[in-house]
Parts: C-alpha cells; sequence; structure tokens
C-alpha cells in the first residue's frame, strides 16, 4: 500500500531494509483478506474514474456517429486512442518510477476530465475533431492505467490478487450497470444535444471528484532508473516466461480493439433508441455485477487453469447468437453470456501476469516496464484488430462481413489461454512461495 504507514499483513515490500531486497513476498502468510484504507482509497479511486467513463464513453462514439455516420471514422478514432496510450505508456515510464507515480495517476484523471470538457466545448463540430479528442484520450487512459497499475501491483500479492481484481471488476460493473442506464434515460429525457451535454458535463464533474481524491493516497517512494527498452531483450530470450505472456496479451488485445466500440454501435443502430442502450448496458452489467462478486470469492489460483479456458470457450459461443441476427434480443444474449463468463476469463488472465512480475526480484525492480509491456502488447493487438475492421469496412460495411470479423477476433482469448496455460498451472505454487512454503 502506498506510504510508510501501510501495516497489512499481506501487503507486498519493496525497497531494501537491513541489506535484504524484498520481492513479491508476504511476511505473514497473508491470510487477511481485508484491505487497508489506501487500498480502499485506491479502489474509489478507480471506481470514480471507470463511472465517469461509463457515464459517456459509450455515448461519445454515438455522438460521433449521430454527426457522421461512418464506421470507419470510429475506428479511427479508436486507434488514435490507443496510439496515444501506448505512447503515453512509454514515456510516461519513466516519470512513474523515478518520479512521483501519484501525479502521474492524478494527471490521467485531470485529462480525463479535460477530454469531456473538450467535447462540450466542440459540440457538433466533435465529429472533425476525432483526431485531438482520441490523443487526450488516450493520454488520459495511458496515465491512469500505467500508474494505476503499478500501485495496484504493490499493495497485492498473490495471495490476495483474485480478491482485489474482483472487487475492482465487481465496482466497474456496478458503474457499468446504472451509469449508462441514467445516460440514456437522460439523453432521451432531455431530448437532442442537450442529453448529450448534460451527461458530459456530469462526467467532467466525476473526474474533478476523483482528482480530488488522489491526494489522500501517500506518495510512494522511486525505485530504480527507467529502461527505456522495456525489457524487449526478454522477448527474445528462449524459455522467457514473458514472450508467452506478451503474445497473449496481443492475441487478448485482437478481440477488445473491435468489441470495445462495435457492440455498442450495434445495439443503437439496431434500435434507434438510447434508452435502449442503457438499459443493454444496466441488464449485461448487471450480470457481470454478480458474476465478478461469485469468482472474486470463489476463484483460487488452482482454478485458473480451467476456469480461463472455460471463460474463453464461452466468450466465443456467445458471438454464435449473433449470426442469426443483430437485433435486439441477439444482442443482449450475446452481452449477457459474455457478462457472466468474462470474470473467468479476466482474472486468471490478469492475476498470472502480475504474480509473474513479483515471483522474483529482477521483474519486481523493473514492476513500472513489466506493467507498460503488457500495455503495449494489448495496445499492439488492439491496434491490429482495430486497423483490420477499418480496412474491411472501408472496403463494404456488410453486416455478415462485421459478423466474422467479431467471430474471428472475439476468438483470441482461447489463443491468450493456451499461450498462458502453463503459467496458469502453476499458480498454486506462486502463493506457496508467496507465503514461503516449498
Amino acid at each position: 500500500m502506498p506510504g510508510n504507514s501501510s501495516k497489512s499483513p499481506f501487503s507486498p515490500q519493496w525497497g531494501k531494509t537491513s541489506g535484504r531486497t524484498f520481492t513479491d513476498v508476504s511476511p505473514k502468510g497473508g491470510k487477511s483478506a481485508r484491505f487497508d484504507r489506501q487500498a480502499a482509497l485506491l479502489l474509489a479511486v478507480h471506481a470514480l474514474f471507470t463511472c465517469g467513463n461509463a457515464l459517456s464513453a459509450t455515448f461519445v462514439n454515438i455522438y460521433i456517429w449521430k454527426i457522421k455516420q461512418d464506421y470507419a471514422l470510429l475506428g479511427w478514432f479508436a486507434v488514435v486512442h490507443q496510439l496515444a496510450m501506448s505512447l503515453t505508456f512509454w514515456l510516461a515510464g519513466k516519470w512513474v518510477k523515478e518520479g512521483n507515480k501519484m501525479n502521474a495517476l492524478r494527471g490521467g484523471v485531470i485529462a480525463a476530465a479535460a477530454f469531456y470538457g473538450l467535447v462540450l466545448a466542440f459540440g457538433t463540430r466533435a465529429a472533425d475533431a476525432v483526431p485531438l479528442l482520441g490523443l487526450v484520450q488516450g493520454i488520459s487512459s495511458g496515465l491512469f492505467w500505467l500508474s494505476f497499475n503499478v500501485v495496484y501491483f504493490e499493495i497485492t500479492d498473490p495471495g490476495n490478487r483474485d480478491r482485489f481484481n474482483g472487487w475492482t471488476g465487481l465496482l466497474g460493473s456496478l458503474s457499468g450497470m446504472l451509469a449508462p442506464w441514467l445516460s440514456g434515460i437522460l439523453i432521451a429525457s432531455s431530448g437532442g444535444n442537450t442529453g448529450y451535454r448534460l451527461i458530459f458535463g456530469i462526467s467532467l464533474a466525476i473526474f474533478i471528484a476523483g482528482a480530488a481524491l488522489t491526494f489522500g493516497l501517500h506518495k510512494r517512494e522511486p525505485a530504480g532508473r527507467y529502461d527505456w527498452r522495456i525489457g524487449l531483450g526478454r522477448l527474445l530470450r528462449a524459455g522467457s516466461p514473458w514472450r508467452a505472456i506478451t503474445w497473449a496479451m496481443v492475441a487478448q488485445g485482437l478481440r477488445e480493439g473491435i468489441f470495445g466500440f462495435v457492440i455498442a454501435l450495434l445495439v443503437y443502430t439496431s434500435t434507434g433508441s438510447e434508452m435502449k442502450l442503457g438499459s443493454f448496458s444496466l441488464y449485461t452489467s448487471a450480470a457481470a455485477l454478480i458474476s465478478f462478486w461469485i469468482a472474486g470469492r470463489l476463484l483460487k489460483p488452482k482454478g485458473r487453469y480451467w476456469g480461463m479456458f472455460a471463460g474463453a470457450a464461452m466468450l466465443i459461443a456467445f458471438i454464435v447468437p449473433l449470426f442469426w441476427g443483430t437485433g435486439y434480443s441477439q444482442l443482449l444474449i450475446f452481452g449477457l453470456g459474455t457478462a457472466i463468463f468474462v470474470p473467468l476469463y479476466s482474472i486468471p488472465s490478469v492475476s498470472v501476469v502480475f504474480d509473474q512480475i513479483g515471483g522474483n526480484e529482477a521483474d519486481v525492480k523493473q514492476r513500472e516496464e513489466r506493467v507498460i509491456l503488457r500495455e503495449l502488447a494489448l495496445n499492439a493487438g488492439r491496434f491490429i484488430g482495430t486497423i483490420v475492421f477499418i480496412v474491411c469496412v472501408s472496403q463494404s460495411a456488410n453486416p455478415t462481413l462485421i459478423r466474422m470479423l467479431l467471430l474471428v477476433f472475439g476468438s483470441s482469448p482461447l489463443l491468450a489461454w493456451a499461450m498462458l496455460r502453463k503459467r496458469l498451472r502453476n499458480g498454486t505454487g506462486a502463493v506457496a512461495a508467496s507465503k514461503g512454503r516449498p
């Protein structure tokens, strides 16, 4: 946990004490699953950030679509965001490692507020400002998620990491359940652009509140020098676990790049109603909330292997109903199925990577670089998937083609599981090591 006052029994220790360098090891065994005040505060900042985005992010794409109905334009919006986020991760890595990572976290929230301020300022000219909007949103995402993931790693260990991931998923699902639903009601009741301006203004206020809340997080001391190469040499080394992890994250990103904006757009184009889109988010996020709560409590390291496999397989299976059509009922079946099974996939995927970071002194010392490597790999996959989507829909926006793209790229979680399967089988060993057992 941030700051010197953290005394949680399961908190990982950093730096050198009495000539000894600590890694991802709990000195007291990590039996308690409770989080201290700093961990709870970090969860609150995360909740506000996801709530602000959940309230408006989906409707930004719809807002741009209503101005200019162009699939490729939304694809380019996503591409600029992905490239800006990747560049921010790489450049801000030095700030986070050698400077004040809490300022980076704060900067990400402030940049998110600036993004919605720009959307409000541009109004109906937002479609012409897609490059700038994508740039600012990418900077926001890069700063926030880099610093959040580093701090998250520092306050968890293999014994409680699944539980923390479950809580972030639970709070994210709660935000995703209520915020878009309320947005849909506000847009429908206000009519025209007034409703959009209202929800963008509310998001702006939420991010300002989130930025204020970050001042309660304790400053953490910088450690080490930043490696601009991000440990890419490890990818070339035979037998390196980071080779498999990196390619698994690229595979995971292939799905995220397209699904991040296409599904919501399909719901809106099939219904023509922001209210329906808000209801879709309400139903699917409610299912995800329950699923994350159950998975966070029951999923243990020894269950990661088959849990992630089952999650990946079901994510693919629920794409099939879209070949019957992309009406609201088919999309709802897809959305509910995905929401129920995504925790089985996502919780092990996140935990196994951060367990690897904490598995030895070398990776702990370069935890910022490892987090950046993970995010760059995810964004590489998102970029590839989105570029292929743009090229395809620029030639033809045929619904069958879009369904095929969803199936092909939506199957990538199974590829990610295959690449991580050896690490997943070793999940129990990671926990045992963290508790000082053989």
